[in-house]
């Protein structure tokens, strides 16, 4: 029992439990030579179960989940900061197609334009002809039957 406070006592709480191997090996050693002088032999000791007080119990489980805290927090600024480089990177993608979009308008006329506004047209009839409740009646100016915006 005193050998095994001894070498209990070398060690902080931590390293009891991250150093077991190292600590069982010191108290073997310990306990061989005081054995030797009753004739005992020892061949092995190993450290089973560690038991502390109920404080430093909860204080060990209050630091993990403190630390578990700090990694949820890392991971949540990591995934924010991906979600802001990605949103960026989606902004400059939508930029360079508005000015790709732009140049072909003013090199090749209103044929994009026309071609999205009949598409938009067909989508919006095609919606809308499956729809059992709605009836369209076109009056005036509408987009189905206002395509060319010049007549």
């Amino acid at each position: 029992n005193e050998v095994l406070k001894a070498v209990v006592a070398q060690y902080n709480a931590e390293e009891l439990l991250t150093k077991r191997d190292q600590v069982s090996e010191k108290i073997r050693a310990n306990l061989t030579k005081r054995a030797r002088d009753y004739n005992f032999i020892i061949e092995d000791v190993a450290i089973t179960h560690l038991q502390f007080g109920v404080e430093f119990s909860r204080a060990i489980e209050q630091k993990q989940v403190a630390e578990q805290e700090a990694e949820r927090a890392k991971y949540v600024v990591l995934k924010s900061d991906q979600e802001r480089k990605a949103a960026i990177v989606k902004a400059e993608g939508e930029s360079e197609s508005a000015r790709l979009i732009s140049e072909a308008t003013r090199q090749a006329g209103t044929g994009l334009i026309e071609l999205r506004r009949i598409e938009a047209a067909k989508e919006i009839a095609a919606s809308l002809g499956k729809s059992r409740n709605v009836s369209y009646l076109p009056s005036g100016n509408n987009m189905l039957f206002g395509i060319n915006p010049s007549q």
